[in-house]
């Protein structure tokens, strides 16, 4: 499928570190269609992508909408498109947008919980929900609300008794009291989440009861981030380099310790789909041929990890060569 190009059409700054980017055709043609859920991954530079939760109504060919909060200690993405980015400025997206967070529109009722930037793919959820004449309330956590992106905006779209913000003030003790929400499941109820790590492990531990397949969430981070930086000395130090063979390309190379195999495959010219880069987002998943992996990523099941490995965090086990089907 040919590239899609985008310009930025307006910017619009909703709290002191979240700004609203609306986008729209570069060739003044319709964009491709989408579901509530959906996000576009944008291509920033040589080798960054990113993933952006689309916010505004779900179908929307003229514009997309997305919310970005700058992180300072981040990949480099937000700050890029915050500091960097201005009216006018085009952008490309590989593929019309993708949704990997759908809503179940036979679910009977929908209980959405949402914390931070994490409001942005409920943001679309709302509107779609509102149009089916759903059964649906929001929670909304965050820590003031001077911090809550779209505050006017979600009270309109899912009502005054649809929506229940919660302002810790930078406490999540005094913030949601998720045992309350999610006590009792309602018949034919299903719950989405979307927000920082924390809150989403939160909120699936308190939902650990919930029937499966009725709990939905989407990641904007890594969940395990805290745990994973409180390591990473230790992880840095007992890496070593490793052996890869694309059966495919009949391309080989050696993976150093202070590399990751995604960098290799830049390296090479070795194009493959990727986002997050972080081992949460499964965009740059590959077909593994052989080899044993030491698995470092938060997407794949035990299922999956037999036959694939995500190449931007994922390494060989000491001693093993990687056989990958690219």
């Amino acid at each position: 499928m040919s590239l899609i190009k985008l310009k930025v059409s307006d910017i619009q700054q909703l709290t002191i570190n979240i700004k609203m980017f609306e986008l729209k055709s570069a060739n003044d043609e319709l964009l491709p269609s989408w579901d509530a859920g959906s996000h576009i991954d944008l291509q920033i530079g040589d080798h960054m992508r990113r993933s952006y939760s689309l916010a505004n109504k779900p179908g929307d060919t003229e514009r997309y909408e997305t919310a970005i909060l700058r992180e300072a200690d981040g990949g480099g993405g937000s700050k890029y498109m915050h500091d960097e980015v201005s009216i006018g400025d085009e952008f490309i997206i590989a593929e019309p947008p993708t949704n990997l967070f759908p809503l179940d529109e036979k679910a009977s009722r929908h209980l959405l919980i949402g914390g931070g930037i994490g409001i942005t793919p409920l943001r679309s959820m709302g509107y779609r929900l509102r149009e089916l004449g759903a059964d649906f309330h929001l929670h909304y956590c965050t820590k003031s609300k001077e911090e809550t992106a779209f505050y006017e905006e979600i009270i309109e779209i899912f009502g005054v008794d649809g929506v229940t913000f919660h302002h810790d003030g930078g406490n999540p003790s005094n913030g949601i009291k998720l045992d309350d929400v999610l006590g009792a499941q309602e018949e034919g109820q299903h719950l989405y989440i979307c927000g920082p790590g924390g809150l989403i492990n939160a909120v699936r531990d308190a939902a650990s009861h919930w029937q499966d397949d009725t709990v939905h969430f989407e990641l904007f981070s890594s969940a395990n981030s805290d745990q994973k930086s409180a390591e990473v000395g230790l992880s840095e130090k007992s890496d070593q380099p490793f052996e890869v063979e694309l059966k495919q390309s009949g391309i080989s190379f050696t993976v150093p310790e202070d590399k990751s195999i995604i960098e290799l495959l830049w390296a090479n010219n070795v194009d493959v789909m990727y986002a997050c880069e972080d081992g949460w987002c499964g965009n740059c998943k590959v077909g593994l041929i052989s080899g044993k992996v030491d698995h470092r990523d938060e997407f794949l099941d035990e299922s999956d990890r037999a036959n694939f490995i995500q190449v931007c965090v994922s390494r060989a086990m000491p001693g093993e060569k990687l056989v990958l089907d690219i």
